[in-house]
Parts: structure tokens; sequence; C-alpha cells
């Protein structure tokens, strides 16, 4: 065939090499990772082979090359040869083989501009072309050839540039005996065919180390575990001295070393910020591809760093160290490690969103079981699907055991029709009805909405039961406070009404009591009238008596506090009250705590109070018809702010509907003209007054308790918590 020569250039003239001398020989290309070269152990093939054989033969990229070489030297009459390979990577031209020099300088061949024109032209004719002055059109070339003119090959497939084989010459040539088109395509062939075969074995090797590692991940769901074999098995795999794989942790932004082949690392926790410009796992991480960096500590080895990314975030770096990289193999082993960086980022992404969706379905769980209404979803035929905790419970059943039951066993009949008549739940919007539930045991407030999928589509029903009881006792305490209060407010236009009235009659009162007084010890009335004007004295003196209790029970009377003794006041009402207890048969037991702090009230006050209380348990032991006990205790709270006192007595006890009505003004169970009605009411007032609380109940043993509770210090009346004390009707 005839070259074509470079457009403008004269033929060259014949050359030699620059070292005459110098028997050309092969050099032999840095190994690749295509298996042990065992061309020694076989039988070399002739040259007379062809082409095909050779490359269908090969068990070696290392075996067969050197064959190519003489070929090409043959065909080409040429003394050198170079063979480049693109690196994909970075598109340069990468030599690794060479027959016929002493050395092969594996260092990227970067064109310039003008060399670049030159093999651009050469790539677009798709044909051999002759640079007859190579040490002045192509210098960098022509040095690595030892030759001083130059025949590019180039390698080519489907379009695509594979790489470039480049052939010293001795001296022009104008023709040769065989097509070197051939050739060319069986270089193309060949480093196709081993490329091809690596990536197999890679693939091979991967599917190994990512096998086990999800071995692990199916049984334990441990990340760290898995990617603990993984680092061991990719290590072996780029014969690294140490593996790495550092995890992105979005919320804290920081990378963490979540396994290693050295196990003491990762005991100690270690994490870096994913900002730190000194790690190379941080720089890594934002890179796109694998990169090799050298090492600090051994400049023998090399660190590879492998960015690890998932579909929109960065997942972290793999990072090999104590790769020996033989110089010139540099992009194929940044190819291997870049596939198996996309290996494991989907892995790793894959195990993340499965954590994310366990965690998700945790948290509904969770929240699905802290509801404290009753949740129970069914499908389409009735049967329960799920249930929430407060459900399970209520019934006494387990979750499990609910599953695929009917939901009608576990609602009363009520509830049951209702559904029924919702056409078992399945409704277009939420319906409610309330109903007290005897299966549920309680009222409740019942709501059910449809079930939908995702497409809209209805497939079945979701029941959610509100328990009423907690409201309707909430409802009927305040009920109560809402009585309790309007109770008060009568007491106080009560009070307000007594206490102008008693205003009124008191100065008449008082007139008419002295203008009687001036009778009796003047004597000035007959003495047969003498028995009728003590009885309209003392009838007198009675009606003045309620006006007083009238006064003290409207609050007219304005307290004078100062430190009083409860026992002592309580030992005066006794000592007067003792002729009539004895008259009575009545027993007084007391049991006074000697140490009690002093309160601040009116005594006076204080006094009536006990003697109504007293007053009141004798006339309840009287109603009984023989004689009883009066039990006295008196005692301080446990913080010594309050004294309690408790009077008892052995009567009948104070029935039910008495008991809500003991202290309204002017009601009393005793026959007419032994009571007025207000000496109970007066002491609820007069505690209430000291910011004390007076309360009544029945004892189990029989008779009637009454408890007067009041605080150490002064504090004013407050008439809001008289109703959260006493109830009145």
């Amino acid at each position: 065939m005839t070259y074509n020569q470079v457009p403008g250039r004269p033929a060259p003239a014949p050359l030699m090499p620059k070292s005459a001398t110098r028997k050309p020989r092969y050099q032999e290309p840095p190994s690749r990772a295509d298996g042990p070269d065992t061309s020694a152990a076989r039988e070399i093939p002739s040259e007379e082979q062809s082409l095909l054989s050779l490359v269908a033969r090969a068990t070696s990229l290392s075996e067969l090359l050197p064959h190519l070489h003489r070929r090409a030297l043959s065909v080409a009459q040429g003394t050198s040869s170079v063979l480049f390979e693109r690196n994909t990577r970075s598109g340069a031209l990468q030599a690794t083989s060479a027959y016929g020099l002493d050395e092969l300088p594996t260092d990227p061949w970067i064109p310039s501009p003008s060399e670049s024109e030159l093999l651009k032209g050469a790539f677009s004719r798709q044909a051999p072309t002759l640079v007859a002055n190579a040490d002045r059109q192509v210098p960098e070339l022509a040095q690595r050839l030892a030759a001083d003119a130059a025949l590019l090959l180039p390698l080519q497939q489907n379009g695509e540039t594979v790489g470039l084989l480049a052939i010293g010459l001795g001296a022009a040539v104008t023709g040769a005996s065989a097509d070197l088109t051939d050739l060319a395509d069986a270089f193309v062939t060949a480093l196709e065919l081993f490329r091809l075969r690596n990536t197999e074995s890679l693939q091979r090797d991967l599917r190994g180390v990512l096998q086990e590692f999800a071995g692990i991940l199916s049984v334990t769901l441990n990340l760290s575990a898995g990617l603990d074999a993984f680092c061991h098995g990719a290590g072996r795999l780029f014969g690294a001295d140490r593996t790495a794989v550092w995890v992105h942790d979005r919320r804290t932004h920081h990378l963490v070393l979540r396994a290693s082949s050295d196990p003491q690392r990762v005991a100690g926790g270690v994490r870096i910020t994913a900002d730190d410009q000194e790690s190379p796992a941080a720089l890594a991480m934002r890179r796109i591809q694998a990169e090799i960096h050298p090492s600090a500590a051994d400049a023998a080895t090399s660190i590879v760093t492998v960015p690890l990314r998932g579909c929109r975030r960065a997942l972290g770096t793999l990072v090999f160290e104590g790769v020996r990289i033989e110089t010139g193999r540099e992009f194929i082993v940044l190819d291997r490690a870049d596939e198996l960086g996309r290996q494991l980022s989907s892995a790793i992404e894959n195990i993340q969103l499965l954590d994310d969706v366990v965690r998700s379905r945790h948290e509904l769980e969770n929240t699905f079981d802290s509801i404290a209404h009753l949740v129970a979803v069914w499908d389409l035929r009735g049967r329960i699907v799920h249930v929430n905790h407060a459900f399970a419970s209520r019934v006494g059943l387990t979750r499990e055991a609910l599953l695929e039951r009917p939901l009608d066993e576990f609602v009363g009949p009520e509830l049951r029709a209702w559904l029924a008549g919702q056409g078992s739940g399945n409704v277009e919007s939420p319906v409610s009805v309330e109903v007290a539930d005897p299966i549920l045991n309680g009222p409740f407030a019942i709501t059910v909405t449809a079930l939908r999928n995702h497409e809209r589509k209805q497939v079945g029903g979701v029941l959610v039961a509100r328990d009423l009881t907690a409201q309707a006792k909430l409802q009927a305490e305040g009920e109560e406070l809402r009585r309790r209060l309007m109770q008060s407010e009568k007491l106080a236009a009560v009070g307000q009404f007594v206490a102008g009235i008693a205003h009124e009659l008191n100065n008449p009162l008082q007139g008419v009591l002295g203008h009687l007084e001036l009778l009796r010890v003047t004597g000035a009335f007959p003495k047969n009238l003498r028995r009728e004007v003590q009885t309209i004295y003392r009838e007198a003196d009675r009606a003045a008596k309620i006006v007083r209790n009238l006064l003290a029970f409207s609050g007219s009377r304005r307290l004078v506090r100062r430190p009083v003794s409860v026992n002592a006041v309580l030992q005066k009402v006794v000592v007067v009250r003792a002729p009539a207890h004895r008259a009575a048969e009545i027993e007084v037991v007391r049991h006074y705590d000697d140490k009690l702090p002093r309160v601040q009230s009116d005594p006076l006050l204080l006094h009536q109070v006990f003697l109504n209380i007293l007053v009141n348990a004798e006339h309840a032991i009287a109603a009984t018809g023989h004689g009883g006990r009066i039990e006295i205790t008196t005692s301080a709270s446990p913080d010594r702010d309050r004294v309690v006192v408790s009077v008892r007595d052995t009567g009948h006890g104070i029935p039910a509907d008495v008991l809500s009505r003991i202290f309204e003004p002017f009601y009393t169970t005793k026959d007419v003209g032994k009571g007025t009605g207000l000496g109970l009411a007066i002491s609820y007032g007069i505690v209430q007054e000291h910011g004390g609380e007076i309360i009544v109940s029945n004892h189990p043993e029989g008779g009637a308790v009454f408890t007067i509770d009041v605080p150490v210090k002064a504090v004013g009346r407050a008439p809001t918590e008289s109703a959260s004390v006493i109830s009145f009707n």
C-alpha cells in the first residue's frame, strides 16, 4: 500500500535510528490486570500465522503484543514502535507498550496544538500517515521512537478513538507488501478483547465482594457489618494495605468512618467534618470520579479515593491506602475503582432507603399506638387489618389475635347496627355518632372514615372511638361547680338582705331591752305582772341574740386577729357545756396535740364555731334517747402551716339528703322553736372568713364528723373557694 504523506511536506530521505548500533528489542508492556503472564510456557506463534490466529490464541495481552509489534515493524519496515492507548478519563494518549526501545516513557503524551492538528488529520482520514520530519513536526514522539520519521497508525472502533500505533522509520518508505489496515484492526481487536476480558474478570470479582456484602446485609440488616466484609474483599481486589468506607451524616454534616479493614480505627468512632480541606476522604466526596493521590508515608504506594454518590446526594467516600500502581496503568485502576464505587453506592443507598422506610414505619406505628382513642382499620369484607394498642387493650386481646377477625365481634349491638346502616363503614365522608357500647365498656364518640388507597379507591374503613367517660366526668364536675357558685351567690344576696334587716331590728330591740331592764330595776309595775315582764324580757333578749347571729352570719362583725391557742378555745367551750354533758350522759374524749402552733384568729368567733358544732353534736346524741360520746381531736398538717380540728359524735349520723344542705342558712332538722338554722351556717361563714374550710361526713362506725381546717397565718377571704369545699342546694 502507499502511505498518506502529511500534506505540504517533501518525502523524507532514508533515515536510520539515532543509535544505529543498537539492536532493536521488545520493551515489555507494564503488567495488566488480566492474570499472570504465561507466554514463556506457551509456543510462540510463527510470523506466518494470521493476525486472527494470533489474537484468538493469546491468553494475555503481554503475550500477544510483542508479536503484533514485530508484525507491524515487518510490514512497515520500521525500527521501533510505541502503542498509545487513549485514556478514557482525560483523553490523553498513554504509552502502554513498545518494541525496539531500551526504555518506555510511560508519562502521557499531551500533543501541542500543531501536533493535535496533525493527529486530527490522521484520525479523520482513518489511514496510516507518514510524518517525514518527525523531529520538527512531532518532536516528543520522535524522541520516544528514537527516529526522525514516524508512521502514525490510527486505532479506531465504530468512530471512537482507541489509541495510536506510532512506528519509527529508518528510511523513507513509499510502499509496503501488506496492508497495515488489518494490522490496525488486530491491535484494536486485541485491546478490546482483553478489555472485555478484564471487565468480565473485574465484574466477577466485584460480584464476589458484593455478594458477600449483600449476604451479610440480608441476614443482619447491619450496614456496618456488611461494609466491614466489603472492605476486606475490596482491599484484596486492589491489593491495598488498608481500605475504609466513610459515610456522610447529613444531619451533622460529618463523614463517619463506618467500616475499615483495620477494626481499631472504627472502634475509635472516627469522624471528620465534610468541609475538612486536609482530608482526602472529605475532598473526594465532592468529586465525580476516582482519583489517585501520592502517599506521604510510602513513595512506592498511592492512595485511591472513590466518591460514593447516590441519585441526588453524596453518600460518602471509599478510600484505598497503600495501593501499588504500575506506571502507565493508572487509568485502568481508576476505571476499576469507579465501577466498584458505583456498585457500592447503589448498595449503600438501597440499605439507607430501607432504613428510612423501616424507621418511618416504626415512627408511624409508634404514633398510631400513641393515640389514646380506640382505632380499628378493616377491609371491604369487614375484617380487621390493623388496630392500635388502645383498641387491643380495651377488648383484652393482642393485635395479632384481632387480625382477620370481623369487627362486629368487638362492638356492641347498637354500634353494630349503626355500622351496618353505614354500609360497614364504606362511606364517602366521615360520619359520627355517640353511643354507650357494652363491649368496649363505656360511652364513646364514634367516627367512621373511608379508607382509600393511593388511587383514591375505597378499600375499607377506619373507626375512631373517643372515650367520653372523662368528658362526662368533667361535665358533671363543671355542673357541680356552677351549682355551687350559684348557691354562693344566693348566700351572698341573703347575707346582704339579712344584714340590712338585722341592723334595722337591732336598734328597737335594744330600746325594748333597755326599758324592760329599767322596769325590772325600779319595780314600777304591779307585782302580778312581774312574771309576764320577765317573759317579755327573756323573749326580747332571745330576739336580740338572733339578730346578733344574723350580723355574724352576714359578716358585719370585723375580724380581730391575734395569736390564739386552738386547744385553749376548745377547752373553754367544753367547760361551758360540761353541765349539759353531765345531764345528757355524754362523755367527752379529748385528743389534743400539745405542740400545736398558734393561729392568727379572732378567739370570740372561733369560740362560737366550736360551740355551735359541739351543741350540734349534743343534739345528735340526744336524738338517740341515751347517752353517747363526743371525740375532739386536734393536730397539725405535715408542714405545720394549718391546724385541723375534728369533732365526732356517736349519734345516728346525717341523712344523705340532709348532708348536702347542712350549712345552708335557716335550714334545720330540729323541731320548731329548738333551732334557727343559723348555727352551722354562721360557723361555715366564720371559717371561710379565716381562710379555712369546714366539711362534714358520716363516720363508718356511726355518727357524724365535723372537720375544721384553719391556716396558721392570716389568709384573706376567698368567696369563690367556698364553692369548692361545701355543697349547697
